[in-house]
Protein backbone atom coordinates (compact mmCIF):
# COMPACT_ATOMS: atom_id res chain seq x y z
CA UNK A 1 0.00 0.00 0.00
CA UNK A 2 1.40 3.47 -0.84
CA UNK A 3 1.60 5.91 2.06
CA UNK A 4 -0.01 9.38 1.52
CA UNK A 5 0.61 12.56 3.38
CA UNK A 6 -2.22 15.03 3.47
CA UNK A 7 -1.29 18.44 5.41
CA UNK A 8 -3.23 21.13 6.59
CA UNK A 9 -3.92 24.40 8.78
CA UNK A 10 -6.48 24.71 11.46
CA UNK A 11 -9.68 26.36 9.49
CA UNK A 12 -12.25 28.69 10.87
CA UNK A 13 -14.95 29.27 8.07
CA UNK A 14 -18.23 30.78 8.36
CA UNK A 15 -19.65 34.27 8.22
CA UNK A 16 -18.08 36.92 11.11
CA UNK A 17 -15.19 34.77 10.94
CA UNK A 18 -13.00 37.41 10.22
CA UNK A 19 -13.40 38.68 14.18
CA UNK A 20 -11.23 35.59 15.16
CA UNK A 21 -8.01 37.24 13.95
CA UNK A 22 -6.73 38.67 16.70
CA UNK A 23 -7.94 35.80 19.18
CA UNK A 24 -6.11 33.33 16.65
CA UNK A 25 -2.98 35.10 16.59
CA UNK A 26 -2.82 35.16 20.59
CA UNK A 27 -3.02 31.65 20.55
CA UNK A 28 0.12 31.37 18.60
CA UNK A 29 1.60 33.42 21.13
CA UNK A 30 1.90 36.77 19.12
CA UNK A 31 2.08 39.60 20.84
CA UNK A 32 3.41 42.48 17.47
CA UNK A 33 1.89 41.22 14.39
CA UNK A 34 2.71 42.58 10.88
CA UNK A 35 -0.41 42.71 8.59
CA UNK A 36 -0.35 42.25 4.77
CA UNK A 37 -2.54 43.74 2.63
CA UNK A 38 -3.37 45.50 -0.49
CA UNK A 39 -5.44 49.27 -1.31
CA UNK A 40 -8.30 47.17 -2.95
CA UNK A 41 -9.23 45.53 0.76
CA UNK A 42 -8.72 48.35 2.62
CA UNK A 43 -10.85 50.53 0.73
CA UNK A 44 -13.52 47.24 1.22
CA UNK A 45 -13.20 48.08 5.38
CA UNK A 46 -11.51 44.04 5.49
CA UNK A 47 -8.14 45.72 6.91
CA UNK A 48 -10.66 47.59 9.25
CA UNK A 49 -11.85 44.30 10.96
CA UNK A 50 -8.86 42.91 11.06
CA UNK A 51 -7.05 46.24 12.89
CA UNK A 52 -10.30 45.75 15.25
CA UNK A 53 -10.01 42.04 16.08
CA UNK A 54 -6.34 42.79 16.88
CA UNK A 55 -7.30 45.74 19.56
CA UNK A 56 -9.75 43.65 20.98
CA UNK A 57 -6.81 40.90 21.79
CA UNK A 58 -4.29 43.65 22.55
CA UNK A 59 -1.97 43.27 20.17
CA UNK A 60 0.07 45.75 18.80
CA UNK A 61 0.52 46.11 14.83
CA UNK A 62 2.06 47.31 11.85
CA UNK A 63 0.34 47.38 8.22
CA UNK A 64 2.05 46.54 5.07
CA UNK A 65 -0.14 47.19 2.12
CA UNK A 66 2.71 47.65 -0.98
CA UNK A 67 1.61 44.88 -3.03
CA UNK A 68 0.57 45.19 -6.12
CA UNK A 69 -1.34 42.58 -8.96
CA UNK A 70 1.20 39.66 -9.36
CA UNK A 71 3.49 40.49 -6.25
CA UNK A 72 7.29 41.11 -7.26
CA UNK A 73 10.56 40.28 -5.07
CA UNK A 74 11.03 43.58 -4.20
CA UNK A 75 7.63 43.95 -2.55
CA UNK A 76 8.63 41.26 -0.39
CA UNK A 77 12.25 42.88 0.70
CA UNK A 78 10.39 45.66 1.57
CA UNK A 79 7.97 44.09 3.33
CA UNK A 80 10.53 41.98 5.43
CA UNK A 81 12.70 45.34 6.38
CA UNK A 82 9.34 46.32 7.51
CA UNK A 83 8.76 43.43 9.74
CA UNK A 84 12.17 43.55 11.04
CA UNK A 85 12.25 47.05 12.21
CA UNK A 86 8.81 46.99 14.07
CA UNK A 87 9.99 44.11 15.62
CA UNK A 88 7.01 41.86 14.81
CA UNK A 89 6.63 38.21 15.76
CA UNK A 90 3.67 37.25 13.66
CA UNK A 91 2.21 37.61 10.21
CA UNK A 92 -1.72 37.67 9.45
CA UNK A 93 -2.40 38.17 5.48
CA UNK A 94 -5.44 39.61 4.35
CA UNK A 95 -6.94 39.59 0.90
CA UNK A 96 -6.35 37.44 -2.61
CA UNK A 97 -3.31 35.42 -3.55
CA UNK A 98 -1.02 38.48 -3.54
CA UNK A 99 -1.30 39.55 -0.43
CA UNK A 100 -1.19 36.21 1.01
CA UNK A 101 1.56 35.32 -1.33
CA UNK A 102 3.88 38.13 0.32
CA UNK A 103 3.09 37.40 3.46
CA UNK A 104 4.57 33.64 3.18
CA UNK A 105 7.37 35.52 1.46
CA UNK A 106 8.19 37.54 4.61
CA UNK A 107 7.89 34.89 6.34
CA UNK A 108 10.42 32.98 4.72
CA UNK A 109 12.94 35.93 4.53
CA UNK A 110 12.60 36.90 8.51
CA UNK A 111 13.88 33.71 9.68
CA UNK A 112 15.96 32.17 7.09
CA UNK A 113 17.54 35.35 5.76
CA UNK A 114 18.87 36.26 1.76
CA UNK A 115 16.66 36.85 -1.18
CA UNK A 116 13.37 34.96 -2.10
CA UNK A 117 15.01 33.98 -5.04
CA UNK A 118 17.14 31.36 -3.25
CA UNK A 119 13.85 29.81 -2.21
CA UNK A 120 12.40 29.42 -5.47
CA UNK A 121 11.66 25.05 -6.17
CA UNK A 122 10.97 22.51 -3.94
CA UNK A 123 11.50 22.54 -0.07
CA UNK A 124 14.43 25.13 -0.11
CA UNK A 125 13.25 26.34 3.72
CA UNK A 126 15.41 25.04 6.36
CA UNK A 127 13.94 27.17 9.25
CA UNK A 128 10.85 27.72 11.21
CA UNK A 129 8.92 30.14 10.17
CA UNK A 130 6.84 32.85 12.59
CA UNK A 131 2.95 31.85 13.53
CA UNK A 132 1.02 32.52 10.08
CA UNK A 133 -2.92 33.41 9.69
CA UNK A 134 -4.27 34.03 6.54
CA UNK A 135 -7.44 35.46 5.60
CA UNK A 136 -8.90 35.49 1.90
CA UNK A 137 -11.20 37.61 0.86
CA UNK A 138 -11.33 36.36 -3.10
CA UNK A 139 -12.56 32.80 -3.72
CA UNK A 140 -9.49 31.78 -5.92
CA UNK A 141 -6.17 31.27 -4.63
CA UNK A 142 -6.05 28.51 -1.68
CA UNK A 143 -2.84 30.28 -0.74
CA UNK A 144 -4.72 30.64 2.77
CA UNK A 145 -4.15 26.64 3.14
CA UNK A 146 -1.41 25.94 0.70
CA UNK A 147 2.00 24.91 1.00
CA UNK A 148 2.97 27.76 -2.39
CA UNK A 149 3.67 31.42 -2.42
CA UNK A 150 4.34 32.62 -5.84
CA UNK A 151 6.31 35.59 -6.38
CA UNK A 152 7.61 37.69 -9.34
CA UNK A 153 11.15 38.04 -10.48
CA UNK A 154 11.68 41.57 -11.33
CA UNK A 155 15.11 41.06 -13.19
CA UNK A 156 13.78 37.77 -14.69
CA UNK A 157 10.28 38.37 -15.74
CA UNK A 158 8.83 35.32 -14.23
CA UNK A 159 7.22 34.30 -11.87
CA UNK A 160 9.12 32.18 -9.31
CA UNK A 161 6.89 29.10 -7.52
CA UNK A 162 8.12 28.48 -3.95
CA UNK A 163 6.53 25.13 -2.77
CA UNK A 164 7.48 24.00 1.30
CA UNK A 165 5.21 22.17 3.89
CA UNK A 166 6.74 25.18 6.02
CA UNK A 167 4.52 27.82 3.81
CA UNK A 168 1.55 26.22 5.22
CA UNK A 169 -0.22 28.57 7.26
CA UNK A 170 -1.21 28.06 11.10
CA UNK A 171 -5.10 29.01 10.89
CA UNK A 172 -6.91 29.70 7.92
CA UNK A 173 -9.91 32.14 8.60
CA UNK A 174 -12.47 31.84 6.01
CA UNK A 175 -15.43 34.33 5.95
CA UNK A 176 -17.64 34.05 3.22
CA UNK A 177 -19.05 37.55 3.81
CA UNK A 178 -15.80 39.21 2.25
CA UNK A 179 -16.98 38.09 -1.06
CA UNK A 180 -19.59 40.40 -1.07
CA UNK A 181 -17.19 43.53 -2.33
CA UNK A 182 -15.58 41.76 -5.68
CA UNK A 183 -16.65 42.95 -8.99
CA UNK A 184 -18.26 40.32 -11.63
CA UNK A 185 -14.96 40.06 -13.54
CA UNK A 186 -12.93 39.64 -10.74
CA UNK A 187 -15.34 36.58 -8.92
CA UNK A 188 -15.46 35.06 -12.52
CA UNK A 189 -11.43 35.25 -12.83
CA UNK A 190 -10.58 33.89 -9.39
CA UNK A 191 -13.59 31.83 -10.12
CA UNK A 192 -12.16 29.82 -12.88
CA UNK A 193 -8.71 29.52 -10.82
CA UNK A 194 -10.53 27.41 -8.26
CA UNK A 195 -11.22 25.19 -11.03
CA UNK A 196 -8.34 25.30 -12.36
CA UNK A 197 -6.93 23.87 -8.81
CA UNK A 198 -9.76 21.35 -8.77
CA UNK A 199 -8.89 20.15 -12.43
CA UNK A 200 -5.02 19.88 -11.87
CA UNK A 201 -5.12 18.28 -8.96
CA UNK A 202 -7.77 15.51 -9.62
CA UNK A 203 -5.11 14.70 -12.74
CA UNK A 204 -2.14 15.17 -11.38
CA UNK A 205 0.48 12.51 -11.22
CA UNK A 206 0.45 13.08 -7.58
CA UNK A 207 -3.15 12.55 -6.52
CA UNK A 208 -4.43 10.87 -3.71
CA UNK A 209 -7.51 9.62 -2.33
CA UNK A 210 -7.48 12.26 0.05
CA UNK A 211 -6.60 14.99 -2.68
CA UNK A 212 -9.35 13.48 -4.82
CA UNK A 213 -12.39 14.16 -2.79
CA UNK A 214 -11.21 17.66 -2.33
CA UNK A 215 -10.81 18.29 -5.70
CA UNK A 216 -14.29 16.52 -6.82
CA UNK A 217 -16.07 18.68 -4.30
CA UNK A 218 -14.52 21.95 -5.29
CA UNK A 219 -15.31 21.03 -8.93
CA UNK A 220 -18.85 20.44 -8.47
CA UNK A 221 -19.11 23.60 -6.43
CA UNK A 222 -17.72 25.84 -9.08
CA UNK A 223 -20.02 24.26 -11.70
CA UNK A 224 -23.32 24.94 -9.53
CA UNK A 225 -22.18 28.50 -7.85
CA UNK A 226 -19.89 30.24 -9.77
CA UNK A 227 -22.10 31.49 -12.22
CA UNK A 228 -25.41 32.84 -9.54
CA UNK A 229 -21.64 34.20 -7.96
CA UNK A 230 -20.84 36.16 -10.97
CA UNK A 231 -24.55 37.37 -11.21
CA UNK A 232 -24.68 38.88 -7.72
CA UNK A 233 -22.43 40.48 -4.81
CA UNK A 234 -25.65 39.98 -2.29
CA UNK A 235 -26.47 35.97 -3.04
CA UNK A 236 -24.79 34.51 0.29
CA UNK A 237 -25.64 31.03 -0.53
CA UNK A 238 -23.73 31.26 -3.91
CA UNK A 239 -20.63 33.46 -1.81
CA UNK A 240 -20.39 30.32 0.70
CA UNK A 241 -20.49 27.54 -1.28
CA UNK A 242 -17.34 29.65 -3.93
CA UNK A 243 -15.71 29.74 -0.53
CA UNK A 244 -15.99 26.05 0.92
CA UNK A 245 -14.95 25.57 -3.42
CA UNK A 246 -11.76 27.47 -3.01
CA UNK A 247 -10.68 26.29 0.15
CA UNK A 248 -11.00 22.47 -1.15
CA UNK A 249 -9.31 23.12 -4.46
CA UNK A 250 -6.75 24.75 -2.34
CA UNK A 251 -6.55 21.63 -0.16
CA UNK A 252 -6.29 19.65 -3.53
CA UNK A 253 -3.73 21.43 -5.17
CA UNK A 254 -2.05 22.09 -1.96
CA UNK A 255 -1.18 17.92 -1.31
CA UNK A 256 -1.53 16.85 -5.14
CA UNK A 257 0.49 19.84 -7.12
CA UNK A 258 -0.59 21.29 -10.13
CA UNK A 259 0.64 20.68 -14.54
CA UNK A 260 0.82 22.91 -16.96
CA UNK A 261 -1.78 25.09 -16.90
CA UNK A 262 -0.44 26.67 -13.87
CA UNK A 263 3.18 26.42 -15.46
CA UNK A 264 2.40 28.04 -18.73
CA UNK A 265 -0.03 30.80 -16.59
CA UNK A 266 3.19 31.74 -14.38
CA UNK A 267 5.36 32.51 -17.39
CA UNK A 268 2.87 34.63 -19.29
CA UNK A 269 2.04 36.37 -15.73
CA UNK A 270 5.92 37.03 -14.98
CA UNK A 271 6.00 39.62 -17.70
CA UNK A 272 2.20 40.38 -18.27
CA UNK A 273 -0.01 42.66 -15.11
CA UNK A 274 -3.16 40.39 -16.29
CA UNK A 275 -4.83 38.39 -13.34
CA UNK A 276 -3.99 35.10 -13.13
CA UNK A 277 -7.55 33.88 -13.50
CA UNK A 278 -7.89 35.20 -16.55
CA UNK A 279 -4.81 33.48 -18.36
CA UNK A 280 -5.89 30.10 -16.30
CA UNK A 281 -8.89 30.18 -18.03
CA UNK A 282 -7.75 30.37 -21.03
CA UNK A 283 -5.13 27.99 -21.12
CA UNK A 284 -7.70 25.49 -19.22
CA UNK A 285 -9.36 23.86 -22.26
CA UNK A 286 -6.52 23.74 -24.33
CA UNK A 287 -4.14 22.15 -21.96
CA UNK A 288 -7.52 19.58 -21.07
CA UNK A 289 -7.01 18.73 -24.93
CA UNK A 290 -3.29 17.78 -24.84
CA UNK A 291 -3.71 15.81 -21.26
CA UNK A 292 -7.13 13.96 -22.20
CA UNK A 293 -5.02 11.17 -23.41
CA UNK A 294 -2.70 10.41 -20.39
CA UNK A 295 -5.75 9.67 -18.02
CA UNK A 296 -9.26 9.53 -19.69
CA UNK A 297 -11.14 8.04 -17.08
CA UNK A 298 -10.35 10.85 -14.72
CA UNK A 299 -11.12 13.31 -17.54
CA UNK A 300 -14.64 11.76 -17.70
CA UNK A 301 -15.17 11.66 -13.74
CA UNK A 302 -14.35 15.64 -14.61
CA UNK A 303 -17.42 15.63 -16.58
CA UNK A 304 -19.61 13.90 -14.64
CA UNK A 305 -18.68 16.30 -11.19
CA UNK A 306 -19.50 19.13 -13.58
CA UNK A 307 -22.88 17.73 -13.94
CA UNK A 308 -22.67 16.43 -17.86
CA UNK A 309 -24.58 14.10 -18.57
CA UNK A 310 -21.77 11.27 -19.43
CA UNK A 311 -24.34 8.41 -20.44
CA UNK A 312 -23.00 5.83 -23.08
CA UNK A 313 -19.80 7.71 -23.63
CA UNK A 314 -16.62 6.48 -24.21
CA UNK A 315 -14.11 7.88 -21.63
CA UNK A 316 -12.39 10.58 -24.76
CA UNK A 317 -16.02 10.98 -25.36
CA UNK A 318 -16.81 11.92 -22.13
CA UNK A 319 -13.54 14.01 -21.39
CA UNK A 320 -14.36 15.87 -24.53
CA UNK A 321 -17.60 16.96 -23.09
CA UNK A 322 -16.01 18.13 -20.22
CA UNK A 323 -13.34 20.57 -22.06
CA UNK A 324 -16.45 22.31 -24.22
CA UNK A 325 -18.65 22.36 -20.68
CA UNK A 326 -15.91 24.24 -19.94
CA UNK A 327 -15.36 26.47 -22.93
CA UNK A 328 -19.13 27.17 -22.74
CA UNK A 329 -18.60 28.47 -19.08
CA UNK A 330 -16.37 30.62 -19.71
CA UNK A 331 -18.00 32.56 -22.37
CA UNK A 332 -21.54 32.86 -20.03
CA UNK A 333 -19.58 34.63 -17.33
CA UNK A 334 -17.40 36.83 -19.99
CA UNK A 335 -13.83 35.25 -19.09
CA UNK A 336 -10.95 36.51 -21.64
CA UNK A 337 -11.37 33.79 -24.98
CA UNK A 338 -7.49 33.87 -26.05
CA UNK A 339 -3.86 35.20 -25.22
CA UNK A 340 -4.08 38.07 -27.30
CA UNK A 341 -7.17 39.60 -25.93
CA UNK A 342 -5.00 40.15 -22.84
CA UNK A 343 -2.34 41.35 -24.79
CA UNK A 344 0.55 38.38 -24.80
CA UNK A 345 2.67 39.00 -28.55
CA UNK A 346 2.87 36.30 -30.55
CA UNK A 347 6.53 36.36 -30.90
CA UNK A 348 7.11 35.43 -27.02
CA UNK A 349 5.36 32.07 -26.96
CA UNK A 350 8.80 30.37 -27.39
CA UNK A 351 10.59 32.22 -24.83
CA UNK A 352 7.50 31.78 -22.68
CA UNK A 353 7.37 28.16 -23.51
CA UNK A 354 11.28 27.19 -22.00
CA UNK A 355 10.60 29.66 -18.83
CA UNK A 356 7.22 26.83 -18.61
CA UNK A 357 8.95 23.82 -18.80
CA UNK A 358 11.41 25.07 -15.79
CA UNK A 359 8.22 25.52 -13.67
CA UNK A 360 7.67 22.94 -10.77
CA UNK A 361 4.36 23.00 -11.43
CA UNK A 362 5.02 20.99 -14.73
CA UNK A 363 6.32 17.84 -12.36
CA UNK A 364 2.96 16.62 -11.68
CA UNK A 365 1.50 17.19 -15.06
CA UNK A 366 0.14 13.99 -16.17
CA UNK A 367 1.50 13.88 -19.73
CA UNK A 368 5.07 14.39 -20.75
CA UNK A 369 5.79 18.12 -21.89
CA UNK A 370 8.07 18.80 -24.41
CA UNK A 371 8.97 22.28 -25.05
CA UNK A 372 7.96 22.14 -28.70
CA UNK A 373 4.48 20.94 -26.82
CA UNK A 374 3.71 24.16 -24.49
CA UNK A 375 4.61 26.12 -27.55
CA UNK A 376 1.77 24.28 -29.65
CA UNK A 377 -0.65 24.80 -26.91
CA UNK A 378 0.18 28.42 -26.53
CA UNK A 379 -0.52 28.75 -30.31
CA UNK A 380 -3.80 27.44 -30.17
CA UNK A 381 -4.99 29.32 -27.36
CA UNK A 382 -3.39 32.81 -28.78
Amino acid sequence: MNIHKFVMPEVIFGNGAIEHAGESCLRLGATNVFIVSDPGVIEAGWLDAVIKSCKQANLRYTVFSDVTINPKDVEVEKGCKAYIENECDAIIGIGGGSPLDVAKAVAILVTNGGKIHDYEGVDKIKNPLPPQVMIPTTAGSGSEVSQFSVIVDTLGQKKMTIISKSLIPDIAIVDPETLSTKSAHLTASTGLDVLTHGIEAYVSLAATPLTDVQAKNAISLVSEYLRPSVASKINQEAKANMAMASLQAGLAFSNAILGAVHAMSHAVGGKYPVLHGDINSILLPHVMEYNLLANPKKFADIAAFLGVDIRGLSHMEAGRKAIEYIKQLTMEIDAPQRLSDIGLEKDEIPHMSLIALDDACMITNPRDVTVEDIEEIFRRAW
